[in-house]
């Protein structure tokens, strides 16, 4: 079960084993490789290991780059 806002929702995938659309158990939401969001968990009727691939690239949240100090210049000094 995933939470969504308020409401609870049971993520639903396609088992290729029992070739039927099905809701997934056990539902974890991963971040693959290539940085996309995907929900991963088990066939309720045989058991088989369910994985669906979610829209849209996974957000990371870091912290904007502090700006670069800026440092006094002297003045070029004519030799």
């Amino acid at each position: 079960m995933m939470r969504l806002g308020k409401e609870l929702y049971m993520p639903e995938g396609y088992c290729v084993k029992c070739k039927a659309k099905k809701e997934i158990v056990d539902a974890v939401e991963e971040v693959m490789k290539n940085g996309r969001k995907a929900i991963k968990g088990k066939c309720p009727t045989c058991g088989t290991v369910m994985f669906k691939i979610l829209g849209g690239k996974a957000t990371t949240s870091t912290p904007p780059a502090p700006a670069t100090p800026t440092t006094p210049t002297t003045p070029n000094k004519p030799n």
